[in-house]
């Protein structure tokens, strides 16, 4: 049982174990080609964190190695992330007021919390939780987070510093760099360079990553020209592994980081979830999502003690990892170990790295954030859905980023609550030369059985949509005329019912019998039955008040056996 119970959780074991020997080379090439992309991203995610740039590689290493264990995807990358980065440059930077070291502790304890929420998320089997955030929200928000993340980088793209504000305050203050002279020149070169490289050979579909080459050339160029005193560049890595760093923590730091823990939490694994799912389908693998869930709050736990902040999935280096041929996650382990090796043996190349490249680097990935092309979608398609998205990026952009997670998550309920709320309802009847039972309001030549109305509901019934069901049934009634004698509910799409609603459906009862009127349930599900007799309501409902189908429904109603097959015996008869 222990031996089962641990190769379910841990992976990694049986992927060791059942390791194909063919696979190595192609996870040894593809770890190489990944880490020319892991240091540089690394390092200018921590930057729009606003940690030392060598977290960013913390955060990089352990991850890689926890997940290589606890994951369930074999190709999944994880490390910091653009929508990440900005939340915890919210969240800690403000606590930390200044101090570099005590910044670097609250984003490992960020880290920390973080996990667990995941981690405990994953043994109660919450994955489902990533629903909180539709499909609309999660457009306008993470293109919020793109724009953030973009403005963030501009003044080192320009070769300047700003001090950090709202995101109007930061656009003043680039424009005012700008228009003030700040902007050094070549800095600026080596930005538009680097940007052009890596746009360039994206769309050119180059096997060589452009952030690989963007990298080198700038640094080159740096150190051939002796320019890493003239212009903006990171600056040398401290040599050494990764380490705990969460000295000077006290409780009150735990109270603080609670709820932005519960808002990264909900962001990491939404992003990974869907990455997850998507790698794993187009590779013929399935993946648990409490699984995963739960191993990236390991990775997360893993990376926070020893020096990194929080992570996720990512969307930029896991397709650079499968287009390079990665078999397993022996691909983020070498990562992992040859980030280790340049930070011992060559920490100080990145005192030629140009902040504009890194800063270059930052600026395309936070670009695929931005889907204006799904937006643009939303509004074609659903004028709400697009007024929920705009009002998530603005909810981002103005409240907060912190506060703009509270405003998506309202948002999705509120959406949610909407639906339910007021549900599409209609009126059936029958369409000559036609099977079935039709919505009048999408088929104005379809007529009402004489004595008879068919209405549907097309959402489970409860306190908030009760009344409306009953005023929606008592109006298509009034309007039929006086000579309606049965009622047909298609309770087909109605999949619960409480109690406040169950007060509505009785009151609603009690006024067609007074009219003279029996009200039908037809295909009413087995689960809404039950909760009909667990409230006590089979004398009320007895089994003579339901029906199979809407056309035995008709057929009780009218005596005769028309049904689901009226078509040309209803037109003979018409």
């Amino acid at each position: 049982m222990a031996v089962t119970w641990l190769r379910r959780w841990v992976p990694g074991i049986d992927t060791a174990l059942g390791y194909p020997r063919a696979w190595l080379l192609p996870d040894l090439r593809a770890g190489i080609v990944l880490t020319a992309l892991l240091i540089p991203v690394g390092i200018g995610y921590a930057e729009v964190a606003g940690l030392p740039p060598q977290t960013g590689l913390y955060a990089t290493i352990i991850p890689l190695l926890a997940y290589a264990l606890f994951g369930p995807s074999r190709v999944l990358v994880l490390g910091p992330d653009s929508a990440l980065a900005p939340i915890i440059a919210a969240v800690v930077l403000p606590l930390a007021v200044g101090d570099e070291a005590r910044a670097v502790a609250l984003a490992g304890l960020l880290a920390i919390m973080v996990g667990l929420i995941l981690a405990l998320g994953g043994i109660l089997r919450l994955g489902f939780v990533t629903d909180l955030l539709s499909k609309p929200i999660r457009v306008g928000y993470l293109n919020a987070l793109g724009i953030l993340v973009i403005l963030s980088q501009l003044p080192a793209f320009l070769g300047f510093s700003i001090d950090s504000g709202s995101p109007l305050g930061n656009v003043s203050a680039i424009m005012a760099g700008v228009l003030g002279g700040r902007t050094e020149l070549i800095a600026l070169l080596f930005g538009l360079g680097s940007l052009v490289i890596i746009v360039g050979l994206s769309w050119g579909k180059s096997r060589i990553p452009g952030v690989l080459v963007a990298v080198v050339l700038a640094t080159v160029l740096t150190a051939v020209l002796g320019l890493q005193d003239t212009l903006p560049v990171v600056g040398a890595m401290p040599q050494g592994l990764p380490a705990p760093a969460l000295g000077g923590l006290v409780w009150s730091d735990v109270a603080a980081l609670a709820l932005p823990a519960l808002g990264v939490a909900l962001i990491a694994f939404a992003d990974t979830a869907v990455l997850s799912r998507t790698f794993a389908a187009r590779r013929g693998e399935n993946v648990d999502g409490s699984q995963e869930m739960g191993a990236i709050g390991v990775s997360n736990i893993a990376g926070g003690l020893l020096g990194g902040f929080p992570v996720s999935a990512s969307s930029s280096r896991t397709p650079v990892a499968e287009n390079a041929g990665s078999r397993s996650q022996l691909t983020g382990v070498v990562g992992a170990v040859l980030i280790v090796a340049f930070m011992v043996l060559a920490p100080g190349l990145t005192d030629f790295l140009p902040s504009a490249t890194i800063a270059a680097v930052v600026i395309v990935a936070a670009a695929g954030l931005v889907d204006l092309k799904g937006f643009i979608a939303l509004v074609r398609m659903n004028k709400v859905d697009a007024a929920l998205s705009l009002a998530s990026f603005l909810g981002v952009l103005v409240v907060g980023v912190i506060e703009g997670i509270g405003v998506a998550i309202v948002l999705s309920l509120g959406a949610f609550i909407s639906h339910a709320w007021r549900p599409y309802r209609a009126e059936l009847g029958r369409i000559r030369g036609l099977r079935g039972y039709h919505d009048l309001s999408r088929h104005p030549e379809g007529e009402r059985l004489p004595g008879i109305v068919i209405v549907r509901f097309d959402a489970p019934l409860f306190f908030a949509n009760g009344g409306i069901f009953d005023d929606y049934v008592r109006r298509i009634v009034t309007r039929a005329g006086r000579d309606v004698r049965t009622v047909i509910l298609a309770a087909e799409p109605i999949t619960d019912i409480d109690t406040t609603a169950v007060d509505e459906l009785l009151e609603l009862d009690d006024f067609l019998t007074s009219r003279g009127i029996t009200l039908i349930f037809a295909e009413m599900k087995g689960p809404v039955k039950d909760h009909l007799r667990d409230y006590g309501l089979t004398g009320r409902f007895p089994p003579e008040r339901f029906a199979e189908t809407v056309g035995e429904a008709v057929d009780e109603a009218t005596g005769t056996l028309r049904g689901d097959l009226e078509g040309t015996e209803w037109d003979e008869e018409a």
